[in-house]
């Protein structure tokens, strides 16, 4: 299969030779447009003047609108989005709220990168219906391959928001002429763009399997729109027309209201009020006259772009009139300054809708980004607060986005933690670059070592750079340093999640009717047998639950025979049973479930969602599910955290939890269509991660959470009983697991725990297990005391050692206990042990 480059240049080849099938030349024709190739990048183009070069701005000499706006009319950023859904409503586009950012709904990506990546894939394959049909939408986007432009060129960014235009259609009800129509109107009479300054390019475009021609608009060299029509599948046969094909066009929200304002950057009119701020804060200043001729060549600074970018500095310096240096100068601490502006922005957004700065998968371009923005206010000495500017941001976009001024305190905790991250990584890397170089006799850092220093401790090119420099070493920073080490990240990602899995020949049989979701209470049931493969048994229907959604599958008997485990592959539940099965195929079978077991995993089950909706009111908004697990024994449930959890949040999500479960919310679960689900629950159903197929099935506890899931639960949350958090831990930078135990569970825990403690309080010699706390800390206290004293040879009093705390401490005995012992509380008895006897032995001798 040729790659998705090469399908789109041998297509856009082949639309070229046959123009008339492929665009809306039709209308072009109309509006006096004329069809030429450009004779400097050889793309067809089409125009009303008499030019012979495209609208690229590499082609037709940079932006050439700055300070000459040519739209009827100026529109501030957030005036944009109300008069493009007012214009497209009354033309039969349904305007929809955009996505979240933080695509959940997908297991492919991290952030929605595009408008599209909304609807994809089951919407753009036809398995659902999308929310609306045709629709428009203003979706805030994330995409890391440009982190070296922001600032720079004037037009890049991490964070943006595409205007997404969309339709879904059968291919007799296709109407590329409208579509292409509508979207002409909106820049001819929306904006009032002239046709003589509008420049449209025949392209291609290929992505996942499918390709079709697309049509670029650009004017006085910015593009500004790229209008996508998907209509072919790719497969190893050759082309296929799709059943479904679909219009894709992405339009440069930002771009358009730069382009009818005319000024120096698009970080202005993007967020006017913030860059006002920062000016204000900082003391830079916009050298107006220097700016006016930089910026029509500011896009040849695209690091993606060139092979030189210290030549092409050089190219742009002689065309502004000064030397590089001076240009630099004056140029890259506004670039800076447009960094923590356009950086802050993309972190409030992501962190808003449930995303967290880490140093694995997206969070990494996260704190990528963050680290940036840190180390530009570091280097220019500026006195800025990024939560600071974040709410500058959030007030200006609430007409657009209003919930971005709902978790303003969240979004500061969390980035003072990672700012406080990023000032611990500063003060160790004096240490580390003095050993890099003491060490190796190091005179030059190169660009591997660089990402290298990156990716292990954090440090940014900037850091070490300024540390070598006082160490006499040289280090070359790479142009495009964020961006490699992204690109890198994200390639070790997709590594790390490709996973083998072994299948059984399952061929010509039907999906299994899954009946534990009509009946989770019952527990015998008879079955036809359909296949047996070895001891794999399949039936037509089953009331046995398969492992899925971190839940462990039912244990019983079939035909009085032992079962050892139950699986799902693709729609099929499989049995597995311990021998080969005494019945043949056809056979009818009596079945039996473990009712213990299976009340136990579903207690379990609703408790995670219990948690999950505790810690996410007691820790805050941005916590989210990122895996869990249920077992007999226990259970636990990871979930982002930028922090590891303190002792009193821990017992205040406990308490939560118990709340709920005393409040006796009977639980609601039903099937019903993606689409519905989708719009009155929104895209935080997906907690447990992809759900594929045209319906969901939601559990809901009203007022409190509601997720897809295909979990066996409760009818009612009193029934999971008492809920117990164990422990919690820090799986990962920016994960925490929280394990626990409820009901019956709870109940032998508890009872464990008590007699655990009583062990300990009688090897401590204290009346009571509240008073095992205060006695261990007296004990691990006059140890470490008495270890320095005998360390250093000195006289001592045996009596001064003896342990006489009586203290009684309400709460967690043995957790608390184990704190103190900095162990885990099943490690408490032979922990104390130790130090007593060691302590005994020390005062002997």
């Amino acid at each position: 299969m040729p790659t998705d480059k090469e399908v789109k240049k041998d297509f856009k080849a082949k639309a070229s030779k046959d123009p008339d099938k492929y665009y809306a030349t039709g209308v072009l024709k109309e509006e006096g447009f004329e069809r030429k190739q450009c004779k400097t990048c050889n793309t067809y183009f089409w125009t009303t003047t008499k030019a012979d070069v495209c609208g690229d701005p590499a082609c037709s000499g940079g932006f050439r609108f700055i300070n000459q706006a040519i739209t009827k009319e100026e529109l501030t950023y957030i005036d944009v989005w109300k008069k493009f859904s007012k214009f497209f409503d009354k033309r039969g586009y349904t305007p929809i709220p955009r996505y979240p950012v933080v695509a959940r709904w997908r297991d492919d990506t991290d952030f929605v990168q595009a408008s599209i990546y909304n609807f994809q894939p089951y919407v753009v394959s036809g398995e659902i219906k999308p929310p609306a049909n045709p629709l428009v939408v203003p979706q805030f986007c994330l995409r890391f391959n440009d982190i070296d432009n922001v600032g720079i060129t004037g037009a890049h960014y991490t964070g943006f928001i595409m205007i997404g235009q969309h339709a879904f259609v059968p291919p007799e009800e296709w109407d590329q002429p409208k579509y292409f129509k509508d979207l002409l109107a909106w820049f001819t009479k929306g904006l009032g763009i002239p046709n003589k300054e509008l420049s449209l390019h025949e392209d291609a475009w290929a992505g996942g399997g499918n390709f079709g021609p697309c049509m670029e608009f650009f004017s006085r060299g910015l593009e500004i729109a790229n209008q996508v029509y998907i209509m072919y599948e790719q497969t190893p046969s050759g082309p296929k027309e799709l059943n479904l094909k679909v219009l894709d066009m992405g339009m440069g929200y930002e771009r358009n209201a730069w382009f009818t304002k005319g000024t120096a950057t698009s970080y202005e009119t993007s967020f006017p009020t913030v860059t006002k701020k920062l000016y204000a804060a900082t003391g830079v200043k916009v050298d107006k006259d220097l700016m006016k001729r930089f910026l029509p060549y500011s896009s040849y600074l695209n690091v993606d772009e060139v092979d030189d970018i210290n030549k092409t500095w050089k190219f742009v310096a002689d065309k502004v009139g000064v030397d590089v240096k001076e240009l630099k100068e004056k140029i890259l601490p506004l670039a800076g300054l447009y960094s923590v502006a356009e950086h802050s922005r993309s972190l409030l957004v992501a962190i808003n809708d449930g995303a967290l700065p880490s140093n694995v998968g997206g969070g990494y371009n996260l704190r990528v980004i963050l680290r940036r923005a840190l180390s530009f206010i570091d280097k220019y000495e500026w006195r800025l607060d990024l939560p600071d500017i974040c709410e500058a941001h959030a007030k200006y976009l609430k007409p657009l986005f209003p919930e971005l001024s709902e978790n303003l305190n969240n979004v500061q905790k969390i980035l003072d933690v990672e700012k406080a991250k990023f000032k611990a990584t500063k003060q160790k890397t004096t240490q580390i670059i003095s050993n890099l170089i003491s060490q190796k006799k190091t005179k030059a850092i190169g660009k591997e070592k660089l990402i290298q220093l990156y990716d292990s401790n954090g440090i940014s090119p900037e850091l070490v750079a300024a540390e070598a420099k006082k160490q006499k070493v040289k280090v070359d920073v790479p142009e495009n340093f964020y961006a490699l080490v992204a690109e890198r990240h994200e390639k070790q990602e997709q590594v790390a999640t490709t996973k083998k899995e072994e299948k059984l020949d399952l061929k010509g049989l039907p999906e299994t009717n899954a009946r534990y979701f009509e009946d989770w209470e019952k527990t015998g049931f008879e079955a036809n047998v359909l296949k047996i493969i070895d001891k794999f048994v399949i039936f037509n229907e089953t009331y046995f639950y398969p492992t899925s959604g971190g839940q462990l599958h039912d244990l019983g008997t079939i035909h009085g025979q032992s079962v050892a485990n139950i699986f799902k592959q693709g729609p099929i539940i499989v049995h597995a049973l311990e021998e080969k099965p005494k019945f043949k195929e056809g056979d009818e079978v009596k079945c039996t479930i473990d009712w213990n077991r299976r009340l136990q995993l579903a207690q379990h089950h609703t408790a995670t969602h219990i948690i999950n909706a505790a810690a996410k009111k007691v820790l805050g908004p941005h916590i989210n599910q990122a895996s869990a697990r249920k077992t007999v024994e226990k259970a636990h449930i990871d979930l982002t955290h930028y922090q590891r959890v303190s002792e009193e949040e821990v017992e205040k999500i406990e308490k939560e939890a118990n709340k709920i479960v005393k409040e006796k919310v009977n639980l609601n679960k039903s099937f019903m269509s993606k689409e519905e689900a989708e719009k009155k629950f929104g895209m935080y159903i997906y907690q447990g991660g992809v759900v594929p197929g045209q319906t969901v099935r939601i559990v809901e506890i009203p007022g409190i959470d509601v997720e897809a899931c295909g979990g066996t639960h409760l009818n009612n949350t009193a029934d999971a009983g008492k809920i117990r958090i164990i422990k919690t831990t820090k799986v990962s930078d920016g994960v925490i697991r929280i394990v626990f135990t409820a009901g019956s569970a709870a109940e032998q825990f508890e009872q464990q725990e008590t007699e655990v403690a009583e062990k300990v309080a009688k090897i401590l010699g204290v009346d009571n297990i509240k008073q095992v706390p205060t006695r261990a800390e007296e004990l691990f206290s006059k140890w470490k005391k008495l270890k320095k004293i005998k360390k250093k040879g000195r006289e001592f009093d045996p009596k001064e050692f003896e342990l006489t705390s009586t203290e009684e401490y309400e709460g967690d005995v043995l957790a608390k206990t184990a704190e103190i012992l900095k162990t885990q509380p099943e490690y408490v008895p032979k922990t104390v042990q130790r130090f007593l006897s060691e302590l005994k032995e020390m005062k002997r001798s």
